[in-house]
């Protein structure tokens, strides 16, 4: 940084600024200071520049790759981890790695704070470990393990939204395509069965199995179309599983909405698609990210010791997918 600032003819404070990617320094500085780093081949040592600090100021995430929202919500977590002066870890959790290797790996490169993005209570009792170290924030699920934070959307509230939504534009022959035993699954197969019950609907109540995936949709729809009878609208798991659900009935010929209403969950980047269209149950990303590193950086800059568990309230955005019943 000394080689890079004598270059341009300013301070090393200045590099450090437009490098680390932190507000400060005017565009037309920003940009000769870029330029000269380039110049000289200049490339951070970032295991050098953790060695030198007593604190890291990293936060490791923990996600599992599978499932849209979480892309929206790594990306979130950058933005709201450079306003504390953190950087951002990530370690993806895949069929072959357990959960217990993925953080171990995330303690290794001496992370401050654990986020984990919408993973199943798998070892609750070894994230209780962890958090008696450091601090742990889930978002998108509550595994209760003691010491840790959690950031979720209230799902039984948002199941019900769409119930609702549906009802009131005269279905009741509604069914809910569900995510087995993923975060936020049982939750919202209770606003579901709720809200049909609720409005005088629980003869027409009925779950198929299914996941987080546009398989899992496919599935659902093969299924369906065996039927005499389709049901006259279909609650998703997820966005992906809408998806899935809606591009193979439109295969056989099945129309969204005038033939069949879909409502799908996450309100993705995958529901706003012109061809989709699709009506969804909205959890914020960026008000998850937000929201999870504040609870990491309250433990670690302001002491808190207190357990936090963080309840949003879901939206529905209203899309082309959902309209009345067919005659």
């Amino acid at each position: 940084m000394a080689d890079v600032a004598a270059h341009v003819g300013v301070s090393r404070q200045l590099v450090s600024l437009v490098l680390g990617d932190r507000p400060g320094p005017n565009p037309k500085t920003r940009e000769q200071i870029l330029r000269a780093a380039e110049d000289l081949d200049y490339h951070a040592d970032t295991a050098a520049r953790l060695l030198r600090r007593q604190r890291s100021r990293q936060l490791g995430v923990l996600f599992t790759m599978e499932h849209a929202l979480d892309a929206h919500i790594v990306e979130g977590i950058y933005t709201a981890a450079a306003r504390f002066d953190y950087g951002v870890v990530l370690s993806a959790m895949l069929p072959a790695r357990s959960l217990r290797a993925a953080l171990d790996d995330l303690l290794g490169l001496r992370c401050e704070a654990l986020v984990l993005i919408g993973l199943s209570a798998e070892a609750p009792a070894h994230l209780a470990k962890i958090a008696e170290q450091l601090p742990v924030v889930e978002i998108g699920q509550h595994t209760g393990a003691a010491g840790t934070d959690s950031v979720r959307t209230d799902d039984v509230a948002g199941a019900r939204l769409a119930v609702d939504h549906l009802a009131g534009l005269g279905h009741r022959d509604i069914l809910h395509v569900d995510g087995g035993e993923l975060p936020g699954a049982a939750e919202r197969r209770r606003g579901y069965t709720d809200a049909m019950r609720a409005r005088g609907l629980t003869e027409h109540t009925e779950i198929l199995g299914g996941d987080y995936t546009e398989e899992s949709g496919a599935r659902a729809a093969r299924a369906l179309l065996d039927r005499d009878r389709l049901p006259t609208a279909v609650l998703a798991g997820n966005d992906p599983c809408a998806l899935g659900l809606q591009e193979t009935l439109v295969r056989a010929g099945v129309r969204a909405p005038q033939d069949i209403s879909i409502i799908g969950y996450d309100d993705s980047s995958t529901a706003a698609l012109s061809f989709l269209d699709l009506t969804s149950v909205r959890q914020d990303a960026q008000q998850y990210a937000d929201l999870a590193v504040r609870c990491a950086a309250e433990r670690l800059d302001d002491g808190r010791t207190a357990r936090r568990d963080i309840v949003l309230s879901p939206t529905l955005t209203e899309r082309g997918s959902t309209g009345p019943p067919r005659p």
